[in-house]
């Protein structure tokens, strides 16, 4: 009997459902975070080592290619945040169902989208 497996799976070709998104959205934001560590703490020790250095951050900072830097980790920290939330809920067995599941992943998106926006009005 042949094995009727695929042998190439095309990733552009499947639709994920709205959680798979958001999980996969997940993942990426957290990697995203995790390497953008080291920027965050040589931008702190910048900004401790003398006056100088905390205006050259500062006028460096204030660039748009830094803001929209920036606002791309924050959406980042705050995908991750909110559907961190959401499968610590559904680890507690909250909101296993179908209707539910496609309502809390559409609130990540909504939520995160939505405070990315206005943080980024601010910031500009």
């Amino acid at each position: 009997m042949a094995n009727q497996r695929p042998k190439h799976l095309n990733l552009f070709k499947i639709k994920l459902p709205l959680p798979g998104v958001v999980s996969l959205l997940h993942r990426m934001s957290g990697a995203l975070l995790f390497v953008a560590i080291p920027l965050f703490l040589l931008t702190f020790q910048a900004t401790l080592d003398s006056a100088e250095s905390l205006e050259k951050v500062r006028l460096g900072l204030a660039s748009p290619l830094a803001k929209l830097i920036l606002i791309s980790l924050l959406w980042g920290f705050l995908h991750h945040f909110f559907a961190g939330v959401r499968f610590l809920l559904m680890d507690a067995h909250v909101g296993l169902g179908l209707q539910e599941g496609r309502r809390s992943s559409m609130l990540v998106l909504i939520f995160s989208g939505v405070l990315t926006l206005l943080a980024g009005v601010w910031l500009w």
